[in-house]
């Protein structure tokens, strides 16, 4: 899969896809990274211990939040595609469901929309990406954590985002499949849905796990956010051994050398 300028081997490699928050309430990170200094800092340090790919948000999406309109978040996120962009050489991704940030986002040369919604929220997503012809993170979402057969269900809300890509003329090439874990689910249903990744498998897509410091962890362990690296890596190790191609995370250098090691123990 080429994703902006850079070849990914999917099928026998885990990349990382280091999180960048342009917000002031994201639930483990809010705030840390609204000035351009402080987000370009934040990136150099994330490509040094090893990142892949640079996921850029303009609005929070935990639980609860509050939701932006599509000016803030161009607003927001604008500086800093535009200084990383001129900065480095790494492909960039955009998390957004909103297909008016995607187009201003693909002018300035995102490689990726990373969309929560699957392209089941914006009518005019799958357009947006189809015309720009950039690689797409398709996630599972639901309003509300009710399902008659969870997995079932899940796999039928997938393939329904993918129906939308296909009529859209989106490549399956370009397609990536996240679980959404934390999204639309229960904590027994997140941690259902960690156990039975290989059903993602049927897609024959690489699939992207994003777990990091998310409330299953917080839950589990019983800790805070900014005490949940340990179990972070548990999921991340997990996602190594399910065959993910890509991890999301907020520490960069500890889960690279985590995938290094599982993939050492793989390849002996």
């Amino acid at each position: 899969m080429k994703i902006g300028n850079r070849e990914f081997d999917i099928r026998n490699q885990t990349y990382l896809m280091g999180i960048l928050n342009i917000t002031p309430d994201s639930f483990s990170d809010g705030g840390r990274y609204m000035k351009r200094d402080q987000a370009l800092r934040q990136a150099e340090k994330m490509i040094s211990e090893g990142a892949d790919i640079i996921d850029i948000g303009g609005e929070s999406t935990r639980p609860g939040h509050t939701p932006v309109s599509a000016e803030m978040e161009i607003d927001r996120v604008m500086p800093v595609i535009e200084l990383l962009k001129k900065e480095f050489d790494i492909p960039l991704s955009l998390d957004t469901y909103k297909a008016e940030v995607a187009q201003v986002g693909v002018e300035a040369g995102i490689d990726l929309i990373n969309d929560i919604w699957g392209l089941r929220y914006d009518s005019k997503m799958a357009e947006v990406i189809a015309r720009a012809e950039v690689v797409c993170c398709l996630m599972h979402n639901r309003a509300k954590a009710e399902y008659q057969n969870f997995l079932s269900e899940v796999i039928a809300d997938i393939r329904e985002s993918l129906a939308v890509a296909e009529n859209a003329g989106i490549s399956k090439e370009k397609i990536i499949l996240d679980p959404g874990i934390g999204f639309g689910k229960s904590y027994q249903q997140n941690l259902e849905m960690l156990r039975h990744l290989s059903v993602l498998q049927e897609f024959q897509l690489p699939v992207l796990l994003g777990t990091s410091n998310k409330s299953v962890i917080g839950l589990t362990l019983n800790l805070p956010p900014e005490e949940r690296l340990e179990g972070t890596l548990a999921t991340t190790c997990w996602a190594v051994q399910q065959g993910c191609a890509f991890v999301r995370v907020h520490a960069v250098k500890e889960n690279v050398r985590a995938i290094k090691m599982m993939r050492a123990i793989e390849q002996a």
